[in-house]
């Protein structure tokens, strides 16, 4: 089995960062409107585009997470289409693929 220690606190230190930017937004999102109309409407848009920001974030938490569940179980590292190993070089560039090159492709 293959040590996967730097890649997981690599997670762990990005899930810590994503939590708190995630709270951030949140916190954001629940401030209260302007009184005034045009200013309401600025903000309206820009709540918009942060929950389309949260909405990504707590998709890449959850990867993260399930890559850490992966790690924990002792099946990271293996592509979950055909079950051979993923190259090192590409969990270290995409620590949360769940599939190897070949599988990944079109």
């Amino acid at each position: 089995m293959t040590n996967y220690k730097d890649i997981a606190e690599a997670l762990e230190r990005r899930l810590f960062e994503l939590t708190g930017l995630v709270a951030e937004i949140d916190s954001e999102l629940r401030s209260s409107l302007s009184a005034d109309w045009e200013e309401q409407a600025t903000q309206l848009e820009g709540q918009d585009a942060l929950e389309g920001i949260e909405k990504s974030k707590l998709q890449e938490i959850r990867q993260i997470r399930a890559a850490l569940q992966r790690i924990a179980e002792g099946s990271y590292g293996v592509c979950v289409r055909c079950g051979e190993d993923i190259d090192p070089k590409r969990l270290r560039a995409l620590p949360t693929a769940t599939t190897c090159i070949s599988c990944a492709g079109p």
